[in-house]
């Protein structure tokens, strides 16, 4: 349907009702006589926990319950899913993650008792006046010092050496030898940042128990209604599935930390119970720099073999990877399962790669946007940057020589993936063009006649999206026609800003010809959506997508059978197009929704029939998609301060299918800002156990004023391992930005000598960089 079907460029529905403040939110849910938890936290990074007292608590005005680990009557603990393995072949090390500690404190911010009172005042009053005696003991934060011999083990009993699990991938052995005869190698140590995800609505928890089914209700800002479902009631809970509904709202933003269960679900869930009503928890700012999952905090060797003709021979890399104190739900995921991104969108033959994760003393690390995927891209860009420098060649060009071309899709990379489409050298000559690549020195020289230091930068990303790869998990989508002839979309992904309710919408006016107002979407609640992975990975259209297609092909095919006995043809003779059943080389016809009406009047349809139209479908896509692009960023460097200010930004992306324009848009700009952040000025820093950035005054978040115009183009090829022809949008502007704005920083530092700095790029760096290596 022209205007408002796939390709068009509409406006989100979503807004008007969040423009107008009109927004769903957990804290907006009305619940009578709640009462509200407050979370008593460890000061210390590690301590032996040698007794509580809560006796002056329990007193304390308005006080309804306090939680200690004593006083659970379920073992009420978290549990990790990735499957990893230590060096001996034996399963990673997992330790107990208690929802309440028993004996210790393993991180600042670890729960250690928890208080609910009649207002939030009254319990945060009440938590403090919990006597805890602490033993402290040394601690460990930094990921580099944490395998060192004589670092503090976090966990003693389990691993005294702090190693969680030993992963490789690729064959060392044609590496080696690839390395044995390269003309040039270049290599580089770097560490990527610790960060934090700082969603606009901070996590939460409403937790509601009914005594007569003794069933559990938690509403709560989730990606994955089901899957948390699943974990906190068969795992924590010690309960079946079916006794926990969990409702997810409209979601002030996830970005992965909000995909897996924390110990306050578990928490406000029990007290519900043990109070009979119901109980809330938010998280304050700070409260969640301290107890929200961290992201990244990897530290990285990696190398580039290359001929003397500048052809890529070889790659190899060893990470290290900061698990945090516990392992979340999919801690190993980021470091792990991406690294098949390594490759690029380069034909380098031979790649392996080995990850080794550790425990310290720190929040545990989780899914994050791009999870390993721009991490895996900034060490082979970063490392093209030095080879085109060591061969004296141009950036654009060494990379132009190396890439994938189209004719030789699908290709095997030399690590892992196998890509099934892309044109990966339009995309970056159409980046070069709309950036003015060839155009850079003279506004380089104007910068320099201004006393400024200009440079430009460019990475070519790829990454895998809704995987994992060659196993992409299944997803849920069901089409409910009511007897006035409407349809409901029930869907197992999850909105939480990226507009679902409109995309969706449009698939189904091009499938089912079915106008936007004539359809309502839901989805976050389990009890009424039948089954769904949710909203990670950049899955949702592929998977999503995909199932609302098969289930819009389940739709068409009865509506035909329908159709046909109500104008008396032959259901072979029956064909749809446009919203409109009709009969073959004739204008006799029915629209979809008269069809539905009358599929639910007696009589209409034969005797013993089924009645109704509809269909539900899960199913899972062929195969993960590979989303590319080429991005080139600009940049300016005051050399008397070191600040750096954005002056251009373009990305060119393959996204395949484009299913709305202006949305695809908004998530390259967000993804793009995200690493923005990462790159000038987020980082979760340490000392001496200590969290120093618990606050938006020490942890900087970029601003609409730190950016220019951020130009997106399309280049689509589509893929055919799904229905619809879509890759993954949501996490391509990340995985681009960090080394490409990386990179255009130290090409404006070039003429100082510098070739590499570390994030984030604060003014104090970028100066004390140029003065070092000047």
């Amino acid at each position: 349907m022209e205007g408002i079907g796939i390709g068009a460029p509409v406006r989100r529905v979503e807004d008007l009702r969040f423009l107008r403040g009109a927004g769903r939110f957990v804290d907006d849910i009305a619940a009578h006589n709640a009462a509200y938890l407050h979370v008593l936290r460890s000061p210390h990074a590690a301590a032996r926990i040698t007794g509580i007292d809560t006796a002056a608590a329990r007193a304390m005005p308005g006080v309804l319950l306090v939680l200690t680990e004593a006083d659970l009557d379920i073992p009420a603990r978290l549990r990790c899913v990735t499957p990893r393995h230590r060096r001996d072949g034996a399963p990673l090390v997992q330790p107990p993650w208690r929802v309440l500690p028993a004996a210790a404190v393993r991180h600042v911010g670890d729960a250690v008792a928890a208080v609910v009172a009649r207002t939030p005042a009254a319990a945060q009053d009440a938590a403090e006046r919990i006597e805890v005696a602490y033993e402290p003991l040394p601690s460990v934060t930094d990921l580099a010092e944490a395998g060192r011999p004589g670092a503090p083990a976090v966990w003693p009993d389990l691993t005294p050496g702090n190693e969680c699990f030993h992963f490789r991938l690729g064959d060392f052995a044609a590496v080696d030898a690839a390395f044995a005869r390269a003309a040039h190698t270049v290599a580089l140590d770097y560490r990527i940042s610790r960060v934090s995800a700082n969603p606009m609505e901070p996590r939460n928890a409403l937790a509601m128990h009914d005594p007569i089914e003794d069933r559990y209700t938690l509403y709560t800002g989730t990606q994955l209604p089901h899957v948390m479902r699943n974990e906190i009631a068969e795992f924590a809970l010690g309960i079946p599935s079916n006794r926990l509904r969990i409702v997810s709202p409209d979601v002030g933003g996830g970005f992965g930390m909000k995909e897996s269960p924390f110990p306050e679900h578990v928490l406000c869930l029990l007290a519900a119970r043990r109070l009979g009503r119901p109980v809330r928890w938010t998280a304050t700012r700070t409260e969640s720099f301290l107890s929200d999952s961290h992201a990244r905090d990897n530290v990285s060797q990696a190398e580039l073999a290359l001929s003397a003709d500048g052809d890529f021979l070889a790659m190899r890399v060893t990470t290290l990877a900061n698990m945090g104190a516990y392992l979340a739900w999919q801690g190993p995921v980021s470091s792990t399962n991406n690294v098949g991104g390594l490759a690029g969108v380069y034909r380098t033959p031979h790649i392996c790669t080995e990850v080794t994760g550790y425990f310290t003393h720190t929040q545990p690390t989780a899914p994050y946007r791009g999870a390993g995927r721009p991490e895996a891209i900034h060490a082979m860009e970063r490392l093209v940057d030095l080879a085109a420098e060591r061969l004296g060649l141009d950036r654009a060009e060494i990379r132009r020589r190396n890439m994938i071309r189209p004719e030789q899709m699908p290709f095997q990379t030399g690590l892992d993936y196998a890509y099934d489409s892309g044109d990966f050298p339009r995309n970056q000559e159409l980046a070069l063009a709309a950036a003015d690549w060839d155009g850079f020195p003279a506004r380089r020289a104007q910068s320099a006649a201004r006393g400024m230091l200009r440079g430009i930068g460019i990475a070519n990303a790829i990454e895998s999206a809704g995987g994992p790869h060659r196993k992409p998990l299944e997803e849920g989508a069901e089409i409910r026609f009511d007897s006035g002839g409407t349809a409901t979309i029930l869907l197992g992904s999850h909105n939480h800003g990226q507009g679902h309710e409109t995309v969706f919408r449009q698939i189904i006016a091009t499938r089912l010809g079915l106008l936007p107002d004539r359809v309502r979407i839901q989805f976050g609640d389990t009890d009424v959506v039948a089954h769904g992975r949710g909203t990670i990975g950049s899955r949702s259209m592929m998977a999503a997508g995909g199932a609302l297609v098969g289930a819009a092909e389940k739709v068409i095919a009865r509506g035909k059978r329908i159709a046909a006995h109500l104008l008396e043809a032959a259901e072979a003779d029956m064909e749809f197009a446009d919203g409109t059943f009709r009969v073959a080389g004739t204008d006799r016809g029915l629209g979809i929704e008269a069809v539905a009406k009358a599929s639910y009047v007696p009589g209409a349809l034969p005797d013993g029939a089924e009645l109704g139209l509809g269909a539900a479908l899960v199913t899972r896509p062929g195969d993960a998609t590979f989303p590319n692009g080429c991005h080139v960023a600009e940049v300016e460097v005051d050399p008397e301060t070191g600040e750096t200010r954005l002056l251009a930004y373009t990305v060119v992306d393959d996204v395949g299918t484009v299913i709305n324009p202006l949305l695809v848009k908004g998530q390259i700009h967000g993804g793009v800002a995200q690493g923005f952040g990462q790159v000038f000025g987020e980082a979760i820093r340490y000392a001496e156990g200590q969290l120093l950035t618990a606050s938006f005054q020490d942890y900087p978040m970029p601003r609409a004023s730190d950016f220019s115009d951020i130009v997106v183009k399309s280049n689509p090829v589509p893929t055919r391992t799904n229905a619809l022809g879509v890759k993954g949008a949501g996490e391509a502007g990340t995985v681009g930005a960090l080394p490409a704005l990386v990179g255009a920083v130290v090409d404006a530092l070039r003429p100082h000598g510098v070739t590499h700095l570390e994030m984030p790029l604060t003014p104090e760096r970028v100066w004390a960089a140029m003065r070092g290596a000047g």
